[in-house]
């Protein structure tokens, strides 16, 4: 680790063995999401080993995010589609970024723009199906498209697309998902009807993209998928073959014997119930370990799953190790692919399962789908804080490095 406390280690090659399996299983196109600095793996980095891939479309959310990308030098095509109601469009314009409309103050805006810069916006247009968010509903999708098609008319600007979001493709086979598909095949022959012809459709994100078939278009927007996490909540690598393409590792920095009895952390809410070694170390709060997994996170020390205990504070933990041989210096996966390969699982100590609460057989954590023989992975971590994996892996904090790599090492 060079001097640095943790790093969260990037495989790249990930990121392209996801891409290949999600374009063979939906047979489109696919627009890799990399909004909040590619889910906290690196935007940049992610981006180009994505298009390497065969990634056809790079999708964020901001303008700020678009032009990061294009200062890195990605000419490939993006699309941005959160923005404030006042931004001054010319910087989109001019990078050659597609820009989402999704209000009719936006696409004035975007149309002035254009004029003011003398060269034609390229817009994609956007209608909420079900969300109720982002996206024009049924009672201002017609007059979006009309003003739209005006615009065209012009030549202020191009509608290259018209796109939506599902709410729960999670559930495939729920009603919502079929009358949300219904929806947006209504607003597409709406769009068509007033005189737009869309070159690019797009529906499905990773959940549709491999379990909805009706809602693959020309693109599939890959977000969770593309960072190998199995959008069903499916562990390891479910039956897409999917691979995590980021771990979260440290390294013990302090390790003492303590006496039942011991206080551990702020409080203290946790007091050893007997003799036991803990592990200190460096990642806290800061660093994206929720609070709220307090009482149920794990982490992998010596080939085993160890309890995190007492409160987490801001820089660090502490880890109960019970009797492993645990020393200063030993590696600590914080979160990673699901293998049992890391680490040493030769403690020569039988009883080392016992002193770290889970000789019972169980899983430690407050389930039973999960194996202590393998490493905590993001779903983990998710399930343990009451959260998603997105959030999880976008908490991970600026000041634990990436580290970018090309395969296991």
């Amino acid at each position: 680790m060079s001097g640095e406390l943790a790093e969260a280690v990037v495989d790249l090659s990930a990121i392209a063995h996801n891409v290949r399996a999600i374009e063979r299983e939906a047979r489109t196109g696919v627009m890799a999401v990399v909004k909040a600095d590619g889910f906290g793996h690196g935007a940049v980095p992610v981006g180009r080993a994505a298009l390497a891939a065969g990634a056809t479309w790079l999708g964020v959310t901001s303008s700020t995010e678009a032009l990061t990308l294009r200062a890195a030098g990605i000419r490939a095509p993006v699309l941005s589609w959160l923005h404030r109601p006042d931004e001054d469009f010319t910087r989109l314009i001019g990078a050659d970024v597609d820009i989402t409309a999704s209000t009719l103050t936006h696409l004035h805006g975007i149309a002035a723009a254009a004029v003011r810069l003398g060269s034609p916006a390229v817009v994609q247009l956007k209608a909420d199906v079900g969300l109720s968010r982002n996206g024009a509903n049924g009672e201002d999708w017609p007059e979006l498209i009309a003003w739209a098609r005006k615009y065209e008319a012009e030549g202020t600007i191009r509608v290259r697309g018209v796109w939506s979001h599902l709410t729960n493709a999670e559930d495939p086979t729920g009603p919502g998902v079929a009358r949300q598909v219904a929806t947006f095949r209504e607003a597409l022959q709406l769009a068509r009807g007033a005189g737009l012809a869309p070159e690019l459709v797009h529906l499905a994100n990773s959940a549709a993209a491999l379990g909805v078939p009706s809602a693959r278009y020309d693109l599939c927007r890959i977000g969770l998928a593309l960072y190998g996490v199995d959008p069903f909540g499916a562990p390891g690598p479910g039956r897409f073959g999917l691979r995590p393409a980021m771990s979260l590792r440290t390294t013990v920095v302090n390790v003492k014997r303590v006496p039942a009895g011991s206080g551990v952390s702020y409080g203290p809410e946790y007091v050893t119930d007997r003799a036991t070694t803990l592990a200190l170390i460096p990642l806290g709060y800061a660093d994206g370990l929720s609070r709220t997994t307090e009482g149920r996170a794990r982490v992998w020390v010596r080939g085993r799953r160890c309890p995190v205990v007492g409160r987490i504070a801001m820089d660090q933990c502490v880890v109960d190790v019970g009797d492993l041989p645990v020393q200063l210096g030993d590696p600590v996966v914080v979160f990673g692919t699901g293998d049992s390969s890391t680490g040493d699982s030769s403690t020569g100590d039988s009883s080392a399962a016992d002193s770290t609460g889970t000789g019972d057989g169980s899983t430690g954590d407050g389930s039973t789908g999960t194996s202590d023989s393998t490493e905590p992975t993001v779903n983990d971590w998710a399930r343990w804080a009451g959260t998603n994996p997105h959030e999880v892996l976008t908490g991970v904090g600026a000041r634990v490095p990436r580290v970018y790599i090309h395969g296991k090492r």
